[in-house]
């Protein structure tokens, strides 16, 4: 599930000054009355004023004029904004509160026993009634409903966040509860039309309750000090996506992952529930809360969340099974990847690649780092790279390597600028695999790669299994290799036969001691499920200062290969570990 509004970027907006002296915009009403009430008993002549009536008469009017505005000070103050300019009870400092909000107090606690209490009821989605239009809407309709920026959230007040809301409708007929929290005590945030903009042709909508947002974006001055830019949004099911500065949205992450690839079908968790944390005047992080719910578990997530060059957030996520879970995805990741270099002669398109993400980076507890380059494979395929007692894995995550516009050519999707997504464990995660399950697609607007954490043991129901780990978003990951790095991978046909031809290259090659005069100064070893391996050579590219590993081989009549190569120099492995599947 792709969240359509998500994928585009909004117009950036400009600072907006907050309203922090109420009583400035009363003082201005009581001067302008004074002039106004002089004005009535006299002339201006330039910048003579004649009076026609007797000074004492202008004065007393004035006092009278000014003593009712004082008066009226409160009424006033309390009158802004209007309902069309900020969503219902968005926050106790913006308008008085409506009686049917829910208000309560709120902690992690709180929303953890509330989780637990949940798991013990029986699972109820909730949906947008059956007759409501709002179901009905398809996508061009649904764009033509846009949010009015002018009621986004705290943008009157002196932080650096403010958030959007989104309408419900279309793929999007979940109501999710939008609270917000302000000194422990959460508000909600009523459903309302009046912060929306609707075209023409579209307008009836307005007239049915939805219950709930779709869910928010959230915006900060990211790139440049003196404009608000998205940066994260939260649509559909368990779905998330962030970027980082001068990075486009790209891939996404969910909050758990169930039954992925497996006969019985996919469920999809929902986060049904929000509580944002308002952050404080010049705070440069934002911590948002979430309650999840499916028939198979509930969750109370919490995220603390830094944007900058790398958008780090801090995810503690609570499980609280209804039922026995043996298939499941810690920090789930899904992206798109369709072609390269490595299937290139599938596609007849102008450019050179089209992907969110290329590869599958992996890094264990005992140093080894692992890449898997991505595929768009013939058949649904899975991978499982599994870990041990002794070495846990210290991370993974979905990489965008290709940064370069010329590595792609696009214009307009830009993926040269989308983001990575790398998953930090903060504890030690133990015995379980990462899963990368592929699936076949012909279209670029189609997520066909997830990738999860899987432990070894099952979920039961009864028990709250914590986890915790934090997620790097940006144009790399925080363990990228400067040396020994793969920075590409290439197939084709042999010159002289039907063989295959994988071409590796590897960044600093020209760090490698006598690896000009040497021709064995990197042995490369390869290891193969099927086939045959011919022949392996390397050579470093002086043009580049990488090095170029070499590896011919016959698949015979294997309609699968498993590939696993490394480069030893001195005879220490040097560099990434090489993993590929390749299929018929």
């Amino acid at each position: 599930m792709r969240s359509i509004l998500s994928v585009e970027h909004s117009q950036p907006r400009c600072l907006r000054l907050p309203s922090k002296h109420p009583m400035i915009p009363i003082a201005i009403l009581t001067v302008s009355t004074v002039l106004v009430c002089l004005k009535d008993s006299g002339k201006f002549r330039g910048k003579e004023m004649v009076i026609r009536k007797s000074p004492a008469y202008a004065i007393l009017t004035a006092l009278i004029c000014t003593v009712v505005l004082v008066f009226a000070a409160p009424v006033l103050t309390q009158s802004q904004p209007s309902s069309a300019s900020s969503p219902a009870g968005a926050d106790a400092s913006t308008g008085s509160a409506e009686p049917e909000r829910r208000t309560h107090q709120f902690s992690r606690q709180w929303l953890l026993e509330h989780a637990r209490s949940l798991a013990e009821q029986p699972f109820e989605l909730p949906a947008l009634d059956e007759d409501n239009p709002l179901n009905e809407l398809n996508y061009d309709e649904y764009r033509r409903i846009s949010f009015d920026p002018y009621a986004a959230i705290w943008a009157r007040q002196d932080r650096n966040f403010t958030l959007d809301l989104f309408h419900p409708g279309f793929l999007y007929t979940t109501p999710v509860n939008i609270n917000l929290v302000v000194g422990g005590v959460s508000r909600q945030v009523l459903y309302t039309t009046d912060i929306f903009r609707y075209e023409e042709g579209i307008s009836d909508v307005q007239n049915f309750d939805a219950q709930g947002y779709s869910g928010f974006r959230v915006y900060h001055p990211i790139n440049t000090p003196d404009r608000f830019e998205e940066f994260l949004v939260f649509q559909g099911a368990s779905y998330f996506r962030g970027t980082a500065k001068d990075q486009f949205y790209g891939l996404s992450a969910r909050g758990l992952a169930i039954n992925t690839a497996r006969p019985e079908g996919e469920e999809f968790p929902y986060f049904t529930d929000f509580w944002i944390e308002r952050p404080e005047v010049g705070a440069e992080k934002i911590v948002i809360h979430a309650l999840l719910d499916s028939p198979s578990t509930t969750g109370a997530f919490r995220f603390d969340i830094r944007p900058g060059d790398s958008t780090v957030m801090d995810v503690e996520a609570s499980l609280f099974p209804r039922e026995e879970m043996t298939h499941y995805g810690i920090a789930p990741l899904t992206s798109m990847f369709m072609f390269d270099d490595t299937n290139r002669s599938r596609y007849d398109d102008y450019r050179r690649a089209v992907h969110d993400s290329d590869g599958l980076q992996i890094m264990m507890q005992n140093g080894e780092q692992i890449w898997r380059p991505l595929a768009n494979p013939r058949r649904l395929q899975s991978s499982s790279f599994v870990s041990s007692a002794s070495s846990s894995v210290k991370g993974f995550g979905l990489m965008q390597r290709h940064n370069q516009f010329e590595d792609f050519n696009d214009s307009e999707a830009r993926y040269d600028k989308r983001t990575s997504l790398w998953i930090e464990p903060l504890e030690n995660w133990g015995v379980g695999e990462v899963v990368l399950v592929e699936i076949p697609t012909p279209q670029e607007v189609h997520d066909n790669i997830v990738a999860y954490w899987q432990p070894e043991d099952s979920l039961q129901p009864g028990n709250q299994y914590d986890y915790r780990y934090r997620m790097h978003w940006g144009p790399v990951g925080p363990y990228e290799l400067e040396v020994g790095r793969i920075t590409d991978t290439s197939r084709g046909q042999s010159i002289n036969g039907d063989d295959m031809v994988f071409v590796i290259d590897y960044a600093g090659g020209d760090t490698i001691p006598n690896v000009i005069t040497d021709t064995d100064a990197v042995e490369i070893r390869v290891t193969n499920s099927a086939g045959t391996v011919i022949n392996t050579s390397g050579t470093l590219v002086q043009a580049t200062g990488q090095y170029r590993a070499f590896i011919r081989i016959d698949p015979g009549r294997a309609d699968l290969i498993e590939l696993r190569a490394t480069l030893h120099v001195n005879g220490k492995q040097w560099g990434e570990t090489w993993i590929y599947r390749w299929t018929q």
